[in-house]
């Protein structure tokens, strides 16, 4: 990161050089003295070069004047101080930018969303939104309007000010599907309050209007499965879970336990043997093979269930189908198996417990738990159960 910085200094340095002897270079009949370079920008370079970018920095922002020409420049400074976490230097330049009356409305428009990248960056969100409101308001370009928006949805997203992202968002819900998966998840922030407070009406229509805004969102049905429950409205309950596996099969596990409550409840457990089996031979997740054979012990017996879970072990292996298949065999063991097993499943044992269950599709980031949003890069619905040996 430091070498990256440097070279963005290095570079920087490089476009001050260039505008100086520009300037330098230009026609004066009062003055016809050779080109020369300012002082300042080789004080500037030399305090580059011995690595001293703070000293380095201050002097080129002191040589440079502001003006149409060397906009670009202070604002590639700007972003450097921010992101080497100096913020209140990248506030001061893009300020001074501003309140400079050589700005044409394109660059003003761009000084406006660094000024609040910087706000967002150092906490001062409710500058930021000002300023972005102002600029969504004012903007006479196109591109800078779309960027402001973006940013104030993520603003308002970091603020958890559901309602106002979803009103900024509105105009680009149709254009942008990440927007659109976002939006939908909002909604589903909604209808969460909306439980809590009782309002079990109104957290359903915002679950419509969550499969309305994006029909793939798991979550929306997941709640909606959740709420139906709690209201003894177990078909529909089931119903709504085999939804999730035809929205995204990846979160097929996760909808075992519940689906598993909802038929004991109804007293149908032949229904829910008919459903795992259906959804083995779809997608043999881990999971759902041990459920199943959970059921098929207790209806057919130990060898039964051991001979299903080898079978299915062999052609999809995983380390927690091991660990179940050596519960299945400690069952019908004598002592001096009994022991062999409890040592192979003490290894098995921390072997799973070390190991995540979920993952970020997107960055990468892992989680004991499910996340409808990633902590890591902030994506919505991305984190899911981990496939593959040692997970589903």
């Amino acid at each position: 990161m430091p070498d990256l910085i440097l070279l963005g200094l290095l570079m920087a340095a490089i476009a001050i050089g260039f505008w100086l002897g520009r300037r330098d270079r230009r026609p004066d009949e009062h003055a016809p003295a050779p080109a020369t370079l300012s002082r300042d920008y080789f004080v500037g370079l030399n305090h580059l070069l011995n690595e001293q970018p703070d000293r380095a920095i201050e002097t080129f922002v002191q040589a440079l004047e502001v003006n149409s020409d060397t906009v670009d420049t202070h604002i590639a400074l700007g972003n450097l101080y921010r992101s080497r976490g100096e913020v209140d230097r990248a506030v001061k330049i893009h300020q001074n930018l501003l309140a400079r009356p050589a700005l044409d409305s394109e660059q003003g428009e761009r000084v406006q969303l660094e000024l609040a990248r910087d706000f967002m960056r150092s906490g001062v969100y409710d500058r930021a939104e000002k300023l972005l409101e102002t600029l969504l308001k004012q903007a006479q370009h196109d591109s800078h309007r779309r960027a402001g928006r973006r940013l104030l949805i993520d603003l308002l997203e970091r603020e958890r000010e559901w309602e106002a992202a979803l009103e900024v968002a509105h105009a680009i819900l149709r254009q942008e599907g990440g927007i659109r998966r976002a939006a939908a998840h909002w909604h589903c922030e909604l209808a969460a309050l909306d439980i809590a407070e009782g309002s079990q009406a109104m957290a359903r229509k915002r679950l419509k209007q969550a499969l309305s805004t994006d029909e793939k969102c798991v979550r929306a049905n997941w709640m909606l499965a959740e709420i139906e429950f709690d209201h003894a409205n177990y078909k529909q309950c089931i119903r709504l879970l085999q939804r999730i596996p035809r929205q995204d099969t990846g979160f097929t596990p996760i909808i075992l336990e519940p689906l598993g409550n909802a038929f004991r409840m109804l007293d149908d457990e032949s229904g829910l043997v008919r459903l795992l089996h259906q959804e083995v031979e779809r997608a043999p997740y881990t999971t759902t093979v041990i459920s199943l054979a959970q059921l098929i012990e207790r209806r057919e017996g130990v060898e039964a269930a051991a001979s299903f879970a080898s079978e299915q072990l062999h052609r999809h292996p995983s380390l927690r189908g091991v660990d179940y298949l050596l519960d299945l065999y400690l069952l019908d063991a004598d002592e001096r198996e009994t022991e062999r097993f409890n040592l192979l499943k003490r290894h098995t044992q921390q072997l799973i417990q070390a190991r995540p269950r979920h993952r970020c599709h997107r960055c990468g980031f892992e989680a004991s738990m499910l996340l409808w949003q990633c902590p890591k890069c902030r994506h919505w619905g991305t984190v899911k159960p981990i496939t593959g040996l040692e997970g589903e």
